[in-house]
């Protein structure tokens, strides 16, 4: 379970709402699937990671591209497997 409180995860759970389709429903399987189950550096990956532009992200989550940080891509990892 993670250190955050549950008005925390829900904003967490809110800003995992995004503009592109594809990326929304990933993030849905997601966040029914192992959101809950995050450690706290894992949670922190996953903040980090909704800060980027969802044209970015999508382009994580699909494999056209990769970043030098390897909590944020353990995170992208679980997500290409979902």
């Amino acid at each position: 379970m993670t250190d955050f409180d549950p008005v925390e995860l829900k904003r967490i759970r809110w800003h995992s709402r995004r503009g592109l389709l594809e990326l929304d429903l990933v993030l849905e399987r997601f966040l029914a699937q192992r959101f809950d189950s995050l450690s706290p550096a894992e949670m922190s990956a996953y903040k980090n990671l909704l800060e980027l532009p969802d044209n970015d992200f999508l382009d994580l989550v699909n494999g056209k591209m990769d970043l030098d940080d390897p909590e944020i891509m353990h995170i992208v990892e679980i997500l290409r497997a979902i």
